[in-house]
């Protein structure tokens, strides 16, 4: 009788390890998906707040079609309207519109230096060749910040969906984390015409 005590005992005090090991890990690789996710956020910040002084050297600098500057404007205010915090990153609707709102502002932006090519006296601005530099180097650094994002989450949803760690990610309520996906179309190659 005595032996099967100490078996029992051994096997919850294996049990409870186990699980007291799998929840730190678990709660180390969720801090390093919100670390990176900050990390994301910054980036699309540094480029939201870059926008309006694009947009007004552009508008001081050229007879601008004002349609284009709008819709630059619009997405941005879009885009800086949906805050996605680190909670619901694991909801892939919420996660899914941040995503789209963020596409819509990377479309206009493009649009905007497309158009912008039509006007000389705007690409010789200085102004304006040093806020496009800090944006392509922002959207550079968006980029990056997402790959490392996605590193963080495939880690993450690896760590949590191994068996028999999914076992005690399920008992602990650790769900996995959506993904930075291309967005549609970006697969086929833009037209250049001259």
């Amino acid at each position: 009788m005595k032996i099967s005590y100490l078996v029992i005992g051994v096997i919850i005090a294996v049990v409870v390890f186990w699980g007291i090991s799998s929840q730190r890990s678990f709660v180390e690789q969720q801090e390093r998906v919100d670390e990176a996710w900050g990390f994301v956020q910054s980036q699309y910040e540094r480029r939201a707040d870059l926008i309006p002084n694009l947009v007004a050297t552009v508008r001081g600098a050229a007879d601008f079609e004002s349609e284009t500057l709008e819709a630059v404007i619009n997405a941005r205010s879009q885009a800086t309207s949906i805050q996605l915090t680190s909670d619901a990153l694991n909801d892939p609707n919420a996660f899914q519109r941040f995503q789209e709102a963020q596409n819509q502002l990377t479309g206009a932006l493009s649009r905007l230096l497309v158009t912008v090519e039509r006007y000389p006296e705007l690409q010789a601005n200085q102004n304006f060749r040093d806020l496009q530099v800090q944006l392509e180097g922002t959207e550079n650094r968006i980029s990056t910040e997402r790959n490392r994002f996605n590193t963080a989450v495939r880690e993450y949803n690896t760590e949590i969906r191994k068996f028999p760690s999914n076992l005690m990610a399920g008992l602990l309520g650790f769900d996995t984390y959506s993904y930075f996906e291309a967005s549609a179309g970006s697969e086929n190659a833009p037209t250049v015409e001259f």
